[in-house]
């Protein structure tokens, strides 16, 4: 279940499983006779739709499951707050949640409703302050004072909790011995005065007893509380009765981590003083400065350096504290870790830099601060360009940045991050075409990026998927008209297969120098064809794989008449053939012309003789080849010769 700290009306119920919070939810249910259910709602609202509801949170960072999960390594909250004391009187209503993206509803509305627990009058009494009652139950010798509730607080608790002073005299005076008295998660008195910030309870419970060093059961001493509720006065009180400075909770974060993520530069100077240790690291591997860094504090960067701190220090991830100010977008304290010499080239585990990162959350200010001292060899040892994350992640400036840079647009991805995809893809133009982001992709083709590199070719991504303006762009830069697929063999130009369910496609690809003549050639002939089972959508079996030998290669005639195409057979042919000079139309083709009598006329355009004008389009156009075709225009001929040439008019010259 994820955590939103600034949800705080949820904070009683965040410790909780999934599975807990249902089993609550039942039981009030059947307790509740005044549970209000929308307008819009039913009984219906506990459906797992509903439940997904609880998990929702409006940070993306957050994590998604109660289990320790290494990656995340931001703070956990405060696990003694999540207790509201019998004592606290709960609202009559529930209470809303402004600030939620997803405001809780019916089922999510049963979970956070406050609990309603019944005040005794002796916790009545301790609210109120009233020393004059108390001071009578003393004089009583009342043994309500000492006895526990089914949480295993007593009197003195509830009076540190709430900051009553006079009663915390009082009580304690009487009952010295119960000072140290814990409650069932350990909590001490001391400890609950500390994480509210009740200075004098503090003071008075430290005067006459209290142990500083009883941790409650997640580890957390009163001092490692004090620090994580920022409390300078009492961290003071605490480290001169004698609190033990480097005392870890449960998930190994020391009360100088606690200070370092809240910015607390005084405690901070108190706990080192005192003889914190700045190497100490949580169960993540977590150095105190590295928490620093993670919140963005540059005066702590700079502070703990002073005193020997390891600016280098990594988590159990790789990660370092440069990386993770980058990846927060801290910029003074990246510009604080690297004025330090802070490594730029220290990966993490998964072979990242604090550039690749930058690059990931759109930090452009960082990323240009991180390229001058970003190491070229260290980036290709990497297998990975901030190049293919700026493409992926489709951010057009850093792109532009990179690219000015000198960044290489040909890198490619090393084999192991380009078997991630199944098709394969290596090269950051790639990446900007299947995105269909136009601008980026004429970024990279003008600063010189070769759009036939990929296994699959970027251009039959572009025809496949209909974009006009993209493969025209691509066709203009060179990319291969005539590319074939690896995973599906066949006699003529793939393209052309992708590009059958749009004449337009199909005919700016002959245009540019597309292969048709291999569209007429056929193994059988006029003699019968065996049944071919083919498959219409090639470009979704993209599955690249070297070790699976080649299927059966696919001819023309088996794809055109297939059940996919039948239907538009007929100007598909049609449009070929302007592009061919004499051919011999198989035994298929002619039954699939056959089959409508309209297409009657587009079986006689394949019958010689054909128009000397056209033998001699075709003629000049195979003898200047493909690349030069898309330089005609610079050539000193008549426009409309060129114009004739490029299929813009059809007529003879008269």
């Amino acid at each position: 279940m994820a955590v939103c700290e600034n949800l705080s009306d949820y904070s009683v119920y965040t410790h909780l499983s999934d599975e807990e919070l249902l089993q609550i939810a039942v039981e009030r249910s059947l307790t509740d006779k005044h549970f209000p259910l929308h307008s819009d709602q039913s009984a219906s609202s506990s459906s797992p739709a509903a439940v997904a509801s609880l998990s929702t949170c409006p940070y993306p960072d957050a994590p998604t499951q109660t289990t320790l999960n290494p990656r995340w390594r931001n703070r956990s909250p405060p696990r003694h707050l999540y207790y509201v004391p019998p004592s606290q009187t709960p609202p009559s209503e529930p209470t809303d949640i402004p600030n939620s993206a997803n405001p809780p509803r019916a089922l999510s509305r049963f979970l956070y409703k406050p609990l309603k627990r019944e005040i005794s009058p002796l916790q009545t009494l301790i609210l109120n302050g009233d020393a004059e009652a108390l001071m009578d139950l003393v004089r009583q010798r009342s043994s309500s004072l000492v006895e526990s509730n089914n949480e295993g607080w007593i009197a003195l608790h509830e009076a540190a909790y709430h900051g009553q002073l006079q009663c915390v005299r009082i009580l304690v005076r009487a009952h010295p011995d119960s000072v140290n008295t814990c409650t069932l998660k350990n909590q001490t008195a001391l400890l609950l005065a500390a994480s509210q910030g009740h200075v004098s309870c503090v003071d008075f419970l430290l005067k006459h007893g209290a142990n500083p060093s009883i941790a409650n059961k997640d580890g957390e001493t009163p001092l490692f509380t004090a620090c994580e509720n920022p409390n300078e006065a009492i961290v003071d009180l605490l480290l001169q009765s004698g609190a033990q400075v480097n005392r870890s909770c449960r998930q190994g974060g020391s009360p100088l981590h606690e200070a370092c993520r809240h910015g607390q530069l005084k405690l901070c100077r108190l706990l080192l003083e005192a003889g914190g240790k700045l190497q100490t690291k949580n169960i993540y591997s977590i150095q105190p400065l590295f928490v620093a860094a993670q919140h963005g504090h540059a005066n702590l960067i700079h502070l703990l350096a002073k005193k020997g701190a390891d600016i280098n220090g990594q988590a159990g991830d790789g990660a370092s504290p440069l990386y993770e100010a980058t990846k927060n977008g801290h910029v003074s304290a990246v510009e604080a870790l690297l004025s330090l010499k802070a490594d730029a080239n220290r990966s993490t585990k998964s072979g990242l830099l604090p550039l690749h990162v930058a690059v990931q959350n759109n930090h452009t200010r960082i990323v240009s601060v991180l390229i001058p001292v970003t190491s070229r060899v260290k980036i290709q040892q990497c297998g990975i360009s901030p190049l293919h994350i700026a493409a992926e992640r489709n951010r057009d400036d850093i792109l532009e940045l990179l690219i000015k840079s000198g960044f290489n647009v040909n890198a490619k991805l090393s084999e192991d991050r380009s078997r991630m995809y199944e098709d394969r893809r290596s090269t950051a133009l790639y990446f900007s075409v299947y995105n269909g982001n136009l601008e980026a992709a004429e970024m990279l083709l003008e600063a010189g990026a070769n759009p036939s590199l990929d296994v699959f070719n970027s251009l039959l991504i572009a025809v496949r998927l209909c974009w006009m303006d993209m493969a025209t762009l691509l066709l203009r830069y060179g990319a291969n008209v005539n590319a074939q697929i690896s995973t599906q063999s066949s006699s003529f130009p793939s393209a052309i297969l992708f590009s059958m369910e749009s004449l337009p496609m199909l005919k700016l690809l002959l245009d540019n120098g597309c292969e048709a003549q291999s569209c007429f050639d056929c193994l059988y002939g006029h003699e019968p064809h065996p049944a071919v089972a083919t498959s219409h959508h090639l470009i979704e079996e993209m599955q690249v794989s070297r070790d699976v030998p080649p299927p059966h290669c696919i001819q023309f005639c088996e794809i055109i008449s297939s059940s996919s195409f039948c239907a538009v057979a007929g100007p598909i042919i049609s449009v070929l053939l302007d592009y061919v000079s004499h051919v011999c139309l198989c035994s298929r083709l002619l039954e699939v012309l056959e089959s409508r009598s309209d297409w009657a006329q587009i079986k006689l355009k394949a019958c010689p003789p054909h128009p000397l004008m056209q033998l001699c389009r075709l003629k000049i156009r195979r003898l200047v080849g493909v690349q030069r075709l898309k330089v005609l225009h610079s050539l000193p001929l008549p426009d409309r010769l060129i114009r004739f040439l490029h299929y813009d008019i059809h007529c003879s010259f008269t």
